[in-house]
């Protein structure tokens, strides 16, 4: 494993993320998924580190073996990884209401895709560009 180009595949692809959850979160779907009650500053900070985590997480996935260097490598597999990982989050977060809103979940686990196929493409340049 290439462990400079997990970590600065890592921050890249953390700080993407980032930008593109306010993009698509806090812009296009701020009305679909409202911000819950009592959130506050503090949240930013745990936005961000789970940001950081995802991108690190793919960096790492990406730096294994030979890596991922080509941006439509990295799409492909971050949108593997985020398909399975939107889907058991929403598995796990409706265990805490009545019911399965599968129509928020299909919205919820393409939103991840999309964002996900970014983080991955920015992540994957990132890598080819310090080969």
């Amino acid at each position: 494993m290439n462990v400079k180009n997990f970590i600065v595949g890592g921050i890249v692809g953390g700080i993407v993320d980032f930008l593109m959850g306010w993009l698509v979160w806090g812009i296009l779907l701020k009305d679909t998924f409202p911000k819950p009650e009592g959130a506050g500053a503090d949240n930013m900070m745990f936005i961000f580190l789970g940001c950081m985590s995802f991108g690190f997480m793919l960096s790492y996935i990406f730096a294994q073996g030979e890596g991922v260097s080509q941006w439509m490598q990295g799409v492909k597999v971050a949108v593997g990884v985020a398909l399975f990982m939107s889907l058991a989050n929403s598995f796990f977060e409706s265990m805490y209401k009545d019911s399965m809103d599968v129509k928020m979940v299909a919205i919820g686990v393409v939103a991840s895709i999309v964002v996900a196929a970014v983080v991955g493409s920015a992540i994957a340049v990132t890598n080819g560009k310090m080969k």
